[in-house]
Formats: structure tokens, sequence, C-alpha cells
């Protein structure tokens, strides 16, 4: 099989365990993401788990591994991946995906998740070039690392945060997606499953010294999120910042255009020294909600207030 090769989409229509499949949502390299309908018809997302190197659909639903040398490695793949399913069915927060149902079939796994409508925040930033405000960020961002620490008390790591793991529901309220790449540090054993990460916003670590992995490289992957709302674009790659570091810092880029305190936060989030980011979620989050002028969020400022209020709550327990 080519690595250009596509493995074919469930048809329309198709049926999995009480699941119709309607239409094929997104696809790539590691798996196909359909909307289907339960029994009920109620719409859902179904993440089938196919990994275009080293399985195949090429007609009919069953998927085979593409070699005898392959199958060991689909198989562990397809044990992580159920391990995800697991692992994500026990979080409930209205800021992380919710996983309703995990189950084999066709000789895979598939994950079935609430379905949400509206889009990423990668598509809002393609949209909104160069104008996405910093209440728009704060907002956005306090809300999602809700959802984050929430992943973190469950001892998981994202590991893929980026804007295009983040989904904006029509009511404007994130949703983090996608916990692939987490799947890796569920296990330590060598297999052919390379690390999973997004250039431009893995942190260094994620390539090496993998060791040294924690809520802290999450925190840089969340700073490369907010550098991205600001300029379009993902910043350097980590490990080309490691051999040579060409990346302008957030204060240098937009002084003037956002809050210096705003700006500095990207910067510290980015540092390519893991110890000297934010070393929490609720660490990041606090100062993420400091000092917003009222001015600053006409509107949004009683979803801030309140989250402030949480973590002063928070701080006061602890």
């Amino acid at each position: 099989m080519s690595s250009q090769q596509i493995n074919q989409a469930l048809p329309e229509g198709a049926q999995i365990l009480n699941y119709r499949i309607a239409k094929q949502l997104s696809g790539g390299g590691f798996s196909i993401v359909y909307l289907a309908y339960d029994e009920t018809g109620t719409p859902v997302a179904i993440k089938e788990y196919l990994p275009s190197g080293l399985a195949l659909r090429d007609g009919g639903e069953i998927v085979q591994a593409t070699s005898v040398d392959n199958l060991n490695t689909f198989r562990y793949g397809m044990k992580c991946f159920f391990e995800e399913g697991r692992a994500l069915a026990k979080i409930s927060h209205p800021n992380v995906v919710r996983v309703t149902n995990f189950f084999r079939a066709n000789e895979t796994v598939y994950m079935v998740m609430q379905y949400e409508r509206g889009r990423t925040l990668q598509e809002h930033i393609q949209q909104h070039k160069g104008h996405i405000r910093e209440s728009f960020i704060r907002r956005v961002f306090a809300q999602m690392l809700n959802g984050l620490r929430e992943v973190h008390t469950h001892k998981l790591l994202h590991l893929d945060i980026k804007p295009a793991n983040i989904y904006l529901r029509l009511d404007g309220s994130p949703v983090l997606l996608d916990f692939g790449a987490a799947r890796q540090t569920l296990s330590s054993e060598k297999n052919k499953l390379s690390p999973m990460y997004t250039p431009g916003f893995a942190a260094p670590e994620q390539y090496k010294n993998r060791e040294r992995l924690g809520p802290w490289s999450d925190i840089y992957s969340v700073g490369a999120s907010m550098f991205a709302c600001m300029a379009g674009f993902a910043p350097q790659a980590a490990d080309a910042r490691m051999e040579d570091d060409k990346m302008s810092s957030a204060t240098k880029l937009w002084p003037g255009e956002y809050s210096e305190q705003l700006l500095r936060l990207i910067d510290q989030c980015l540092d390519l020294d893991y110890m000297r980011r934010p070393q929490s979620v609720f660490a990041l989050q606090r100062e993420l909600v400091k000092d917003v002028l009222p001015e600053e969020l006409p509107r949004k400022k009683s979803l801030i207030s309140s989250i402030r209020a949480t973590l002063n709550k928070d701080l006061f327990r602890s």
C-alpha cells in the first residue's frame, strides 16, 4: 500500500452496532470521523480507528492490516485507542468532548462522542485573521482551561492542543477535542506508532526528553494556540527553535495591539525551558483572568468575573 493511498470511509447508511452512518466529517492518517444517528435519531460523532499506514479497507466494511509485520503494531494502536476511549469516558465536563460509548466492530474499534454544532478555532482564525480581539482570546482560553484542568486531574495529558482541536459551539463556548496523542503516554512500549505531535504547537519535550512531559507541555501548546490567534499561523516549531530560535516574541510583535500582560504570558508559555513556563493550568488560568479591564470585555465581563471568583475560591481552599 502506498503512503498516498487513502482508506475508504464507511458508506452512507452503513450500520454499526445501533448507529447509522450519515456522512464522513473528517479523516486523517490515524482515524476517520463520521456523523451518525443512534436508534432514537440523536446525532453523534463516531471516530473509527483506521491508521492508513497500517490497515486498509478497500471495499466492504472490514478493516485488515496491510501486512503480517504491521499486524502487531495495528493491534497495539487499537488497544491504545480503546484505552483512550475508556479514559475519556470517565470525564464529564462541558469543555471536554463527551465520549458516550466505545466498542469493537469490523476488526477495529470505534469511539462515540456527543455531536457538537459549530466550528473549530482554526476556522475562526482563518476567517478573522489579524482581527481577533483580546477579549475573545481571554474568554475562549479561560473556559477551555477549565476543561484541561479536569483532564490533568485524571492524570491525562492532551499533547495535541491546537486551534484545530478547540471547537467553538454555536454559543461560543469551547470544547477540547481529539486526545489521540494522549495514548502515547499510556504505555512506554516501543512500536512503529511514531509520537504524535503538530509542529509549531508541540512542546520541545515532545520531540526528545519525553520523560519531562507534564502539564507544562500542554501549557506550551496553549501559548502557541494563543499566538496563532494573533498571528494567523503557528509559531516556529520547537525542534527548530532548539537548533536556531528565530521566533519573535509576542511582546515584540504586537505591542499596543494587545495588553502587555497577555503578551508576556504567551511568551512565558512558549519558553523552551519547561521549568520557566506556568507549571499548572491553575497558574496559567489565574494569570489569564488577571487585570482584565471592564472596557476590554464589555459583554463577557460576567463570565471572566465568575471564573476569577471560582479561582479565588480554590485559592482559599488550598
